[in-house]
Parts: structure tokens; sequence; C-alpha cells
């Protein structure tokens, strides 16, 4: 029997999880030396009440898990003979799947018959979690594991994602940003524009002046390279931005007629690395 897994990085709650069967992962991250994990100390993500305290100046830390920790989530699925099929977010943006690895081969050592894929999704947040439900989808229709893979190397870059960012000192620290310059926050009223690119790496493409602008970049790149977007999901993701998210919709609405859209909660641990206010949209495209 074929089991699914996915990663809170993906910003899938436990309520979609289990809409597709699919087993979540926890993601860390850490405030003031104390860690949580998502969904295992809380049930439901206060995005309003974090991203506040973020707002007021904490600034959060995320950290890997580890192989015994992995062991644990996988272990009873090798033991009971049924495939795995785990898909997370990009492996180009931690060394946290260094220790799946290492966790996946001990096991497979245990049980030699097991079978594990993954499907990495090359992006995080909200362009994971379009990515995830379409692959839910396919779950639910009986799709076998095969066939999923199959359509996952078709598709995965055929998913974009841009986005913008609203205070840099978050990316900045992290530095998981390629090409963003450190002195671009002290410009004011200076949105920096983001995209995954498909190695599965934000990497910064311009800027624009005022959150107007910045949200008419993001329409026009859904009109430049958006493909049969009516027949996928269009994912607002945004950093407690809901008013914001909202009037990016209403916005390409009006470009391109009603569409299937969907307004996604950044979760925390990837919140810490992009902070408050951000807003970004993902579809299916021609390419990333």
């Amino acid at each position: 029997m074929l089991k699914i897994y996915t990663d809170t990085d993906t910003d899938i709650t436990p309520a979609i999880a289990a809409e597709y069967g699919y087993k979540l992962i926890s993601m860390p991250y850490s405030i003031d030396a104390k860690t949580t994990y998502p969904y295992v100390d809380f049930q439901t993500f206060d995005a309003h009440a974090f991203y506040d305290t973020l707002r007021g100046g904490v600034l959060p830390t995320t950290s890997a898990i580890s192989k015994e920790q992995y062991m644990n989530y996988f272990i009873k699925d090798f033991a009971e003979g049924n495939d795995i099929l785990y898909v997370h977010f990009s492996r180009a943006m931690t060394n946290t799947f260094d220790a799946m690895d290492q966790a996946i081969a001990k096991l497979k050592s245990q049980f030699p018959r097991a079978r594990f894929e993954e499907i990495d999704t090359k992006g995080i947040t909200t362009i994971s979690y379009n990515i995830v439900r379409e692959i839910g989808d396919l779950y639910k229709a009986g799709k076998s594991l095969d066939e999923i893979l199959e359509w996952a190397r078709e598709e995965v870059d055929r998913f974009a994602m841009y986005f913008f960012a609203d205070d840099l000192r978050f990316f900045r620290r992290s530095g998981r940003v390629s090409g963003l310059a450190a002195t671009m926050g002290t410009l004011i009223g200076v949105r920096p524009l983001i995209y995954m690119s498909p190695e599965g790496k934000m990497v910064s493409v311009g800027t624009a002046k005022g959150r107007p602008k910045a949200l008419e970049f993001l329409v026009d790149k859904v009109a430049e390279l958006g493909d049969d977007i009516q027949a996928h999901r269009i994912c607002i993701g945004h950093s407690d931005a809901l008013p914001i998210a909202q009037e990016l919709g209403r916005m390409i609405e009006e470009r391109f007629g009603p569409q299937r859209i969907e307004y996604v909660d950044v979760n925390p641990t990837a919140g810490s690395h992009c902070g408050p206010n951000g807003v970004g949209v993902c579809f299916h495209a021609k390419h990333r």
C-alpha cells in the first residue's frame, strides 16, 4: 500500500493533510532558545500572533531534524511493507535531507524490500503547497506511485512562484536569497522581488518601488508565464497580510476572469526567514 508524507514547510495543515491521507513531518523553529514543532506543540497556527511577534523585533531561528526523528516518522510504514512517497520542500534550501538520507539508508538495511520515493517540489511554502495539493488529488484519484512520479517529472518545474518581501532583516540574516543586496533594506518603500528558481532556490529578480508596483509585477508574471491557469489552483501565500493577498487576487481576476484562488498562510518555520507582510503567487506556468 502507498503511504504519502509531506512536511509543515509546505504550508500543509493537519486538516488538509487528513483530506488526502498525508502524514505530516514537523519542521521546527526557535524563539529565545525555545524550539517549537508546528502541529505537535500546537494544533492551530495563529499566524497573526506569530507575525506580530516578529513585527515586535523577534528574529526566530530554524534547525534541521535528526536522523532519529526521520526514522521515527517512517519506521512503521517500512515495517509494514508499505511504499512511501515523501513530497517535500526544496533540498537546495536545507541540509535536513542529509539526515533523512541517513535514516532511509539505515531503514532499508533493516527492510530491504521497502520502497521509498521522494518528490522535491524545488520550493517552499506556497509553491510546495500547490504541488502537494495536486499530488494529493492524484493520490485520491487512485493513481499509482509510478504514475505520480511521472507526473512530477513533467510538472514540478511548471509551477512558478513570484513574491515580494516587506522587511529584509529576515532574509539578510538567513542568506537564503541569492542576488539580494544587503543595502536594499535601507531604501524606503523598495520591495525586493523574488522567485523560486528551477534549482529550488530563492533568487532576487529586481525591485519595485512601493507595494502597488510589486503587486503589478506579480500579475504581469502570471500574464507572461501562465499556462492553462484556469485548470489549476492559483495559490496566493502571505505572512499575515490577507488584505494585500486579497487585493492581488482581485487584480488577477480582473485581468484573467474568475479563478480557483486559495489564500495560504505562510508557515512559521519558513516565515521565520521571510518575515511579516510578504505576499506571493503560485500558478501553473510554461516554466519557472
